[in-house]
């Protein structure tokens, strides 16, 4: 049985590790020569702690709050699309109480399995991601955001999820090298790290050398199809067939859906990071500022620093206000650590699939009997890779899947 991949960030990888090992022959294919995707520079968070999606009560005030700001952690790009359009009205749809606290179990259970999975990859033969089980420590400085902090964690803890409200005091001895300015923090010692940079190069090379075919450099042009099944994809010089398809394309993933006469609400939510290589002052666990929206991680050596959610329309622009405002929000929390601004060159970006419920698409799509979606996981690509890939698998071989999917139906819309 042949599958093939869509795409060849951390969700197609991890979903052609999980199908080789299934016995499957693998193509992934990707538009890019896999050295910058979006699974490259994001922070490296294993996140059970985020079982609140993006469509949240509240999150549509405070984001027209924050997009007279240009510093701030939101941004939706003025523009005159449609499918912006109706993406907004979806996710304000999305935003109640009743649909985050009916997602909430399922965004759990994936993560748990992920970073489960993430333990038994760790554990291979020459796999060395800096994979660390210290937790997460989100610090807040106002008294109104640690009122909303310390309710999720009492949430979190019912769930079932490892997690301790700390004082000041609490929190600044588990960072005795960094001066903190907070009124306290919440520690998610559910949560993990690793480099993601290390994890996807050696993920390749473990592929590769157990036959997986990736075609980088290919843009889908176009996709055969007959009595409701996908037979082969053509990328302009060539055409390749299979029996299982697999569309893990990232922010790319409405136009390939396109291409088979379907549509699935996807905006692409542009974020940017930069990285330090031997810091004068280094974290011990990585941090997720609450107000600012800024996150921080140690990793190898090096501290990443990442923030912002821009919505709006693919493109290669770095705005470097926005950089500023992640860069100026760092010393409020930690007022030794006084960063320059980075150089533009050294400033990285990427677009996180962003689906208007804030929950990942996996399963089936409706009409084609074998394209299976894989897509949509916004901020929590790098932390749920594992386990789409595992589901994916699970899904193509027509096992009962690990966890529930019935959140992630990639129909819904």
């Amino acid at each position: 049985m042949k599958a093939v991949i869509i795409g060849g960030g951390i969700i197609g990888l991890c979903s052609a590790y999980y199908l080789s090992e299934a016995g499957y022959e693998v193509t992934v294919i990707d538009r890019s020569d896999l050295s910058d995707n979006c699974s490259y520079g994001n922070l490296g968070m294993i996140v059970p702690s985020h079982f609140v999606p993006l469509a949240a009560p509240g999150i549509i005030s405070q984001g027209i709050r924050w997009m007279f700001d240009e510093k701030s952690p939101f941004y939706v790009k003025p523009s005159l699309s449609w499918n912006l359009v109706s993406w907004g009205l979806k996710f304000k749809q999305s935003a109640t109480a009743s649909k985050v606290e009916k997602a909430g179990p399922y965004l759990r259970d994936i993560n748990l399995l992920s970073r489960s999975l993430y333990e038994s990859l760790k554990a291979l033969p020459r796999f060395d991601f800096s994979y660390e089980r210290k937790g997460i420590l989100m610090y807040f400085r106002d008294h109104k955001t640690a009122e909303e902090e310390i309710h999720l964690a009492e949430k979190a803890r019912k769930m079932g999820l490892d997690v301790d409200t700390l004082s000041k005091d609490q929190a600044q001895l588990l960072e005795p090298g960094i001066k903190l300015d907070v009124l306290g923090a919440i520690h998610y010692k559910c949560d993990a790290h690793l480099y993601p940079n290390k994890l996807n190069r050696q993920l390749s090379a473990l592929l590769i050398a157990r036959g997986v075919t990736i075609l980088t450099g290919k843009s889908v042009k176009n996709i055969q199809r007959h009595n409701g099944r996908i037979s082969a994809v053509e990328l302009g010089d060539q055409s390749v067939g299979g029996d299982v398809f697999v569309f893990a394309a990232g922010s790319w993933l409405g136009e390939l859906m396109h291409l088979c006469g379907q549509r699935i609400p996807i905006m692409p939510g542009k974020g940017y990071s930069f990285t330090i290589d031997q810091p004068r002052q280094s974290l011990n666990i990585p941090a997720i500022l609450c107000e600012a929206r800024v996150a921080i991680t140690p990793m190898a050596g090096k501290m990443r620093y990442g923030g912002t959610m821009e919505l709006g329309p693919v493109n290669n622009t770095v705005n470097m206000t926005r950089v500023q405002g992640i860069v100026e929000s760092i010393p409020a929390y930690f007022p030794d650590l006084q960063l320059a601004m980075p150089e533009k060159k050294d400033v990285w970006y990427g677009f996180r699939p962003c689906s208007p419920d804030g929950l990942p698409y996996i399963g089936y799509a409706k009409s084609l009997d074998n394209l299976i979606v894989a897509g949509g996981h916004a901020m929590m690509g790098l932390s749920l890779g594992p386990a789409t890939g595992k589901l994916v698998a699970e899904l193509a071989s027509h096992q009962k899947t690990s966890v529930a999917i019935e959140a992630f139906d990639p129909n819904r819309f």
